[in-house]
């Protein structure tokens, strides 16, 4: 044996025979051999002849193994599988079939019908099971060796013929000897992605011969066309030119099937032998002349030992020999094998030539998904889909998948124990969830976070607002860092810079000077540094941290956004020290806001080295292609950019696999600037987001409760997915947010899993078993379980009708459970387009993901969308879309300028920004002309929180681009206020590809214009019975594959389109047209069920949900539209929708203080006007009588008009942070009377009949309080009208949308399941009441509990366990008081539904049903409803949480909160005392979070908000940059929770030093003499305390320090340096320790 070498001219030349096979048949003299295949080893082949007869032989030896005849049926085109020793073979005495047959056992395993005439052609895949069929019928068939049936056809319109390349990427269909269609192998649905006609194509003497056959050369890169004359034809295979006509050759007698004529494996030589005989040889490898094909003459034909004509040959290229077979007019037959003289091979494979690959993987949870492109995408394409974990075959599935591609495009065997070659691979672009998945099972890197003295606990408090309002047991993701290193640097407040309201103003007009402690910081504001840094005591202190075995850490000072030096000099001695990663938040995000930023700068420590583990480990793999950067590995960002894999950080990696699919999708999808809403359905949940020409980032998000300040994709997930569990609680159908999960997962993966939405798809027919994988069971070779699925479902459906009184079917059951879910994914669509001014139905919806065309059509009709798009590779379009994404290079810093005044400054920093991006960009590899870079300036109006990234327009008119994009997303502008800089961002943008359009509108208009749609004529694959509202269950809904429909192709509902790993369902009334690249459903209205006035379940939820998304959308408008710190960062509003009776319908989970108080405004205001409303009118009122909670709390209430009636109210209620009274944020301490606590309000039009009286709302908030002694009017009257026009701009909105509802099913509807709604409410509250009484043994409840100033809250709860109602009576509650604690009969009652609300502990819709079991009785002028006069301010954040504690005390449900807000405004102006002058001021109000109490089973939350309010706190860094103000400490009171075997949650400690005088500040507090309760055995927890740390002088004139306490209810000026320090309550203990 010789070694491998390579063909030429000279070794094809000289060759001789090896091997003479001879047949032992004597029969049969004249019958030719018509075909010879060789197996997958080389070993053998396998002829058929004209004699009926198969032989096989040892291509070794020579010898004849064995013969079998097909006397009864015929034999030809004879290809071995890749199955040993099994042949598949055409009959020629049944022309429609092929038969599968064993060479073993000579036993048929399969025969496949279809053809109606002989077959021409066989072609079997390189890669699989698969093989394509060509036939005298015109038709070209696509068959599974697995299965008999058919799995795709393709009609000719004449003669077919086909063949497949090498590789089994592409497939090519010659009809009618001139029209040649190219077609994607893994994607034949999408029809032909090349159409050649070649009538130009002619022979040398100007006749057109008839083809006999085409074939790929070995390299994919030519076709040869045989035909029956004695001319092969040459077309180039990537664009049909017609490159060479092969002459010479004596063809065949008759027509053939090109048997003929073979090509060798290096694709350079075309071998044929010819009717006298001869072999001839052309080399086609040659370089082409001219533009015109030539003529290719033999240059070598030599005469073989046959005598008659050759109708065979075939190249074997394992053992470098080629084989003729013809027949003589002798007793024998004979084959002759050829060996080039003087040489035999072991192995003649050689690597076929390929372009450089890129792979693109998209690593999910549960599928990895691989795409390889060898040039650009959408040329030759290979695709792997594997499962992300499978241990018992392979370690990593990113490299498995790599390892694949290339062998499919080399053709090459790469063993798992080698290292994978990247000689073919240019470039890895990979999107991961290694970095979503550390942070949701929390299995990061073990890391410390350092912080800045008094915030250790920062993280942890993070903005102190709890998850879910109405869960007792509150729950709060863990911090990421295990523990927590305060920097020393040798006095109380090292490591401080810190940044007063004047350093700030005087940085702006340049007036402060540099000095030894003042320093300019890199935002232009000015840092003033109270210690430098002990460096030697520091670093050892980082040398004992790094001893205990923290190798990353996070390092997150206070202001380092604009001063990092400190930061820097920490990561620097850390480096020194050994740290292994050090994330330094100054440059993971330099933006404003501490707490963001720590959490991204420990996110980043957390996350970082397990990506570098996961990269290091992938990298292991291969040989050192990416070690040395020859081949490039790039990584997705959250930001839709690529990085390279030295810039890649776990804090961007959070939707690295979702941003592929937006990228995806926006370019394959987005044309006509038609906006495009992305739909991504997977099995656990669902992702939602929007593209209208460019992506929608955003700069703060929270994933697995962790705040990350990073440019994100804007998606919205909702736990919807396949496997979304499904239920029926409380009357009502609930989807999800449970999941079965991957492991049991729903109930047909037969794991005993429990029924999901996937179940509900498989019972309607909408998930089909016969096209699913078998891999389920016990030896995962099952389909999906349809049994078990039709079992449960039918018991469910037993329990709904039992308890429904209804008689449905188990097709409508089942199909409620779709429409819920479907309802439950349109909720965050709607909050992407509804909520933000868009319309939902001017949307084109992309769908992608394993389950989104199951649900496609149901999603897009709820939206009112009319047009659908998948694109041929929606399964696994997160990884093709980052073939098609852009590297980034992004680079940020913080700026303070105000807009226009500085410009010279800004364009500096933007041009330095730009060098940068280009610099990097340029070192990666980008020329100049590839790199783009968009310039952002993070605005916003002064005196407001809320910054948009302004994109700079091309004439660099940021004031004009800012007002744009802040009208479009608020609808108004603040033309009074100067715009401030606040970062400063450039994206460096490298382009990767430039590629044609892949969107789906050219092609259908070429479609439309050669008038090549149709309707599908042809027979489908099968057909099933599914169910659709409009038509019920139908049995013959036809199901086709994709593969066998071209474009053109128009298919009308109700149908089933299977697809590789995808189902798309076609539903009635729609129809799906097939084009190259897409599957386009255009969505008809349809016969839409009639909804009646009559209770249904299925509707009650998507009624629900609709009430709920009402409300939400109502208090997204508030909260963007608003300019108030309370209201937009805080979130101290609330909005709800209220029937035509003012009971309230929906109420949207904001502040539970409002949820019962709100309906008391409505029926107040309904009775005030008595018919005297019109449409056009909006309401104001805030006094307690009126429904009122306090004063600061002002509801905007709007009338809904239909047909001239009032049908429903909508109402709004925010927090203004000013409306004046005796003190500067209206929350006075010492209040008396109602007017000292600012302007109050019965009923005022605010808006009369379209009319905003200005006038009268100056007259209400400035001067009438004002009139009074001692008061202020408002101290910011433009912030409460702006903040009042966006309540009335909800309101608006509610409206909008509560038409909208009307319309589509009409008022008697609507307004039927508002009761419907209430009634399930009230139902439920019976059931907990019931519940509660038959635990008590029908006794009453009673409990009581004492104010701080020693006033009784008392409370009996009588049961009437037969009806379920119960008596709330608080007879012997103390009476009124002469202080603020009096909490109108509202409040209370809003305590009572919400801990009602707690109590049943179920997903009830919140609304005035809840309370209608229950009679609350209350003495009149008593603690709980005092006269109109009575100041009330700390009733509503105070006395409401009392309220609480007495009502879950008396249910025995939990232990005390804190039982409190812990209160705390401060403030200048205002009337002077003396002049009596207003003086111009400022003001800020806080609550602030405390212990919550434990349970039965669970602890108490530490530093949590707790029962009737959920507002969110400032950042630190906002509040002192805003106010003249230090906050030295903000951390965790230990050990003040109560003991217990559950013990209570910790209070918190907030300290705040003054930087200016006359300060009035306020504290409104309670729990600071009564300790909030234990239960069953558990120890009270610790009362709180507020003191004041005053600077005074001595009677000796030295400064001191005295230490006051200002107990729960004060106010004082303070002076520069006091301090106020809170120590607020911590929560009971439960049960006995």
């Amino acid at each position: 044996m010789a070694s491998k070498i390579g063909l030429t001219p000279e070794v094809l030349s000289n060759f001789q025979v090896a091997n003479v096979f001879s047949d032992p048949a004597t029969v049969n003299q004249e019958k030719p051999i018509t075909s010879i295949s060789f197996d997958d080893t080389g070993e053998f082949c396998v002829t058929a002849g004209d004699d009926d007869s198969l032989n096989v032989y040892s291509c070794l030896n020579g010898t004849l193994q064995s013969t079998v005849y097909s006397k009864k049926y015929g034999v030809t085109l004879a290809r071995y599988t890749h199955h040993k020793n099994n042949v598949v073979y055409a009959s020629t005495k049944e022309n429609d079939t092929l038969r599968y047959l064993s060479l073993h056992d000579n036993k048929y395993i399969r025969y496949f019908h279809g053809h109606e005439k002989r077959v021409t052609g066989v072609a079997v895949s390189s890669n699989d099971d698969t093989l394509l069929t060509s036939s005298l019928d015109n038709t070209v068939r696509l068959w599974d060796l697995r299965t008999p049936k058919c799995q795709g056809v393709f009609y000719g319109d004449g003669n077919a013929l086909v063949a497949i390349d090498a590789q089994a990427l592409v497939f090519a269909i010659a009809i009618n000897s001139y029209i040649i269609k190219l077609y994607d192998y893994k994607e034949q649905g999408r029809g032909p992605f090349a159409i050649w006609t070649k009538g130009d194509i002619q022979s040398v003497y100007g006749k057109q011969a008839a083809w006999t056959s085409i074939k790929f050369t070995s390299d994919g890169k030519k076709l040869v066309i045989t035909t029956v004359s004695d001319m092969i034809y040459i077309l180039d295979a990537f664009d049909g030119t017609w490159l060479q006509t092969l002459v010479g050759n004596a063809g065949p007698n008759r027509l053939t099937s090109g048997e003929e004529v073979t090509t060798c494996p290096n694709a350079q030589f075309v071998l044929a032998g010819g009717r006298d005989g001869c072999i001839r040889i052309w080399n086609i490898g040659g370089p082409r002349l001219d533009d015109k094909p030539y003529v290719n003459q033999a240059f070598h034909t030599t005469y073989s030992p046959h005598k008659t004509p050759i109708t065979m040959m075939g190249f074997n290229p394992t053992y470098g020999l080629f084989a003729s077979g013809s027949t003589e007019l002798l007793p024998t037959r004979c084959i002759h094998l050829q060996e080039f003289i003087h040489f035999t091979f072991l192995s003649f494979r050689s690597p076929k030539m390929i372009s450089p690959l890129t792979i693109c993987i998209d690593r999910g949870g549960t599928f990895t998904d691989c795409i390889g492109f060898s040039g650009l995408p959408g040329d030759r394409e290979y695709v792997v889909k594997l499962l992300s974990e499978d241990p018992s075959n392979y370690k990593d599935a990113p490299t498995e998948g790599i390892r694949r591609i290339l062998e499919m495009a080399t053709g090459e065997k790469y063993p798992r124990s080698q290292p994978v070659p990247t000689t073919h691979i240019e470039s890895v672009r990979m999107g991961t969830t290694v970095a979503t998945n550390a942070l949701l099972e929390r299995k990061g890197e073990r890391c410390a976070l350092l912080i800045t003295k008094g915030f250790k606990d920062l993280l942890t408090i993070g903005n102190q607002s709890r998850p879910k309002i109405f869960d007792l047991s509150i729950t709060k993701p863990d911090v990421l860092h295990q523990k927590v290193f305060i920097p020393s640097f040798g006095v109380k407040i090292s490591n401080r810079h810190t940044l007063s309201r004047l350093m700030l103003l005087n940085s702006v007009h340049g007036e402060e000077q540099p000095s030894d402690n003042k320093i300019k910081g890199i935002s232009g504001e000015w840092i003033s540094v109270v210690k430098k840094p002990d460096v030697g005591l520091l670093k050892v202190q980082l040398t004992a941290l790094y001893n205990e075995g923290f190798h990353s850490i996070a390092v997150c000072l206070m202001h380092s956004y604009t001063y990092p030096d400190h930061e820097l000099l920490i990561g620097k001695l850390a480096s020194s020290i050994g740290f292994t990663h050090i994330s330094l938040s100054s440059q993971v995000m330099p933006m404003i806001k501490i707490v963001p930023r720590g959490t991204s700068a420990t996110a980043d420590a957390y996350l970082t080295p397990c990506i570098k583990n996961y990269i290091d480990g992938f990298v292991s793999g291969f040989d050192d292609g990416f070690k040395t950067g020859k081949t490039k590995l790039q990584f997705m960002q959250s930001d839709g950019g690529l990085v390279p894999v030295n810039n890649f950080s776990g804090f961007k990696a959070i939707l690295s696999g979702p941003a592929g699919g937006v990228v995806g999708y926006a370019l394959t999808s987005y044309e006509n600037n038609v906006p495009v809403i992305g739909f991504d359905m997977g099995g656990t949940s669902t992702d939602v987001s929007r593209f209208d020409g460019h992506y929608e980032h955003v700069f703060e998000t929270t994933t697995a409760g962790v705040t990350i300040q990073a440019p994100q994709l804007d998606i919205n997930t909702v736990a919807a997915g396949g496997g979304s569990r499904l239920f029926f609680k409380n009357g009502m159908f609930v989807v999800g947010p449970e999941s079965a999960g991957a492991h049991p997962g729903p109930a047909c993966y037969r794991k005993g899993g429990p029924l999901a939405v996937s179940d509900a798809n498989l019972y309607l027919g909408r998930l089909l078993p016969e096209y699913f994988p078998k891999i389920f069971g016990p030896k995962e070779n099952e389909s999906l379980d349809k049994a078990i699925v039709e079992e449960k479902f039918k018991a469910l459906a037993k329990t709904i009708n039992q308890s429904t009184g209804e008689n449905k079917s188990i097709d409508e059951i089942v199909y409620g459970f779709i429409k819920v879910a479907n309802e439950s994914m349109c909720r965050p669509i709607r909050a992407l387009t509804e909520a933000k001014g868009h319309d939902a139905s001017n949307h084109v919806l992309a769908v992608f993901g394993g389950a989104g065309g199951q649900h496609a059509c149901g999603i897009a009709r709820n939206l009112g969308i009319n047009k659908i798009v998948l694109y041929r590779h929606s399964s696994i379009l997160s990884a093709f879309g980052l073939a098609l994404a852009d590297v980034v290079h992004e680079v940020q810093e913080p700026c303070s300028e105000r807009l226009g005044q500085n410009d010279r400054f800004v364009d500096e920093r933007i041009k330095y920004l730009e060098s940068q991006c280009q610099k990097e960009l340029n070192r990666q590899g980008f020329k100049n002309h590839q790199i783009m870079k968009e310039v952002y300036l993070n605005l916003r109006y002064d005196g407001t929180d809320c910054a948009l990234m302004t994109l700079s327009p091309e004439n660099k008119d940021f004031q004009t681009a800012f007002q744009k994009v802040y009208m479009k997303e608020f609808g108004f502008l603040l033309k009074d206020r100067q715009i401030i800089i606040d970062d400063i961002r450039v994206r460096g943008i490298g382009k990767t590809v430039q590629l044609d359009d892949l969107t789906p509108t050219k092609d259908i208009a070429s479609l439309q214009k050669t008038n090549k749609i149709f309707d599908v004529s042809n027979p489908p694959d099968s057909y099933t019975s599914s169910y659709f509202e409009e038509t019920g269950r139908n049995n013959r809904v036809p199901v086709y594959r994709l593969t066998s429909l071209v474009p053109g192709a128009q298919i009308k509902g109700p149908a089933v389109i299977i697809d590789a790993t995808a189902t798309i369902v076609v539903e009635p009334s729609c129809s799906a047209l097939i084009t190259r690249h897409h599957i386009n459903i255009t969505v008809g209205r349809g016969e839409k069920k009639v909804v009646t006035t009559a209770m249904e379940p299925i509707q009650l939820t998507i009624f629900s949900h609709r009430f709920m998304s009402i409300a939400e959308q109502m208090g997204r408008t508030l909260q963007k539209t608003a300019i108030s710190t309370n209201i937009k960062e805080r979130l101290d509003f609330s909005c709800a929708l209220f029937g035509a009776d003012g009971g309230l319908v929906a109420n949207a989970p904001h502040i539970p203080v409002h949820l019962g108080s709100l309906s008391h405004a409505v029926i107040y205001q309904l009775n005030h006007y008595k018919g005297n409303l019109y449409e056009g009118d909006v309401i104001m009122t805030n006094h307690p009588s009126a429904g009122g909670s306090h004063l600061p709390d002002i509801t905007i209430i709007t009338p809904v008009f239909d047909k001239g009636k009032i049908v429903f109210f909508v109402a709004s209620r925010g927090h203004h942070a000013d409306i004046g009274g005796i003190s500067p944020g209206s929350m006075p301490s010492n209040s008396k009377e109602l007017y000292e606590e600012g302007a109050a309000v019965k009923s005022f039009k605010i808006v009369s009949k379209g009319h905003f009286d200005y006038e009268g709302v100056e007259n209400i908030l400035c001067k009438i309080p004002a009139s009074y002694e001692n008061c202020s009017g408002s101290r910011i009257f433009k912030d409460n009208v702006s903040d009042l026009k966006a309540q009335i701009a909800a309101n608006q909105k509610g409206i909008v949308l509560v038409k909208s509802l009307i319309a589509e099913y009409t008022l008697e509807v609507v307004q039927a399941y508002m009761m419907h709604i209430r009634s399930n409410a009230c139902n439920a509250v019976r059931h907990l009441l019931r519940e509660v009484a038959k635990s008590h043994a029908n006794e009453d409840l009673v409990a009581v509990e004492y104010m701080d100033d020693g006033s009784p809250i008392q409370l009996k709860i009588s049961i009437d366990s037969k009806k379920g109602t119960a008596l709330f009576d608080f007879d012997g509650t103390g009476p009124e008081v002469y202080g603020n604690t009096n909490a109108p009969e509202s409040v209370c009652h809003s305590a009572i539904i919400y801990s009602i609300r707690c109590l049943v502990n179920q997903d009830i819709p919140l609304n005035s049903g809840c309370l209608e079991p229950i009679t609350i009785k209350i003495p009149n002028e008593s603690l709980l409803n005092p006269s109109e006069k009575c100041a009330v301010v700390g009733g509503n954040v105070l006395t409401s949480q009392r309220i609480v504690d007495v009502v879950l005390k008396a249910f025995e449900a939990c232990a005390a909160s804190q039982g409190c807000c812990n209160n705390l405004t401060f403030g200048k102006g205002g009337k002077n005392k003396d002049s009596g002058k207003v003086l111009p001021g400022w003001g800020y109000y806080e609550t602030v979070a405390g212990g919550s109490g434990a349970g039965p089973g669970w602890d108490g939350q530490s530093g949590v908000h707790t029962h009737m309010t959920n507002t969110r706190i400032t950042d630190p860094e906002i509040l002192e940059r805003r106010y003249p103000v230090i906050l030295h400490q903000f951390s965790i009171r230990p050990n003040s929770g109560g003991r217990g075997l559950h013990p209570g949650g910790d209070g918190v400690i907030r300290e705040i030093e003054f930087l200016e005088e006359d300060i009035q500040v306020t504290i409104l507090s309670e729990r600071r003499v009564f300790s909030p309760y234990g239960l069953h055995g558990g120890e009270d927890g610790q009362k709180g305390l507020n003191i004041w740390m005053r600077h005074e002088k001595s009677s000796q004139g030295k400064d001191v320090i005295r230490r006051i306490n200002l107990s729960g209810k004060n106010s004082a000026i303070f002076g520069r340096g006091d301090r106020i320090v809170l120590h607020t309550p911590g929560g009971g203990g439960y049960g006995h320790v």
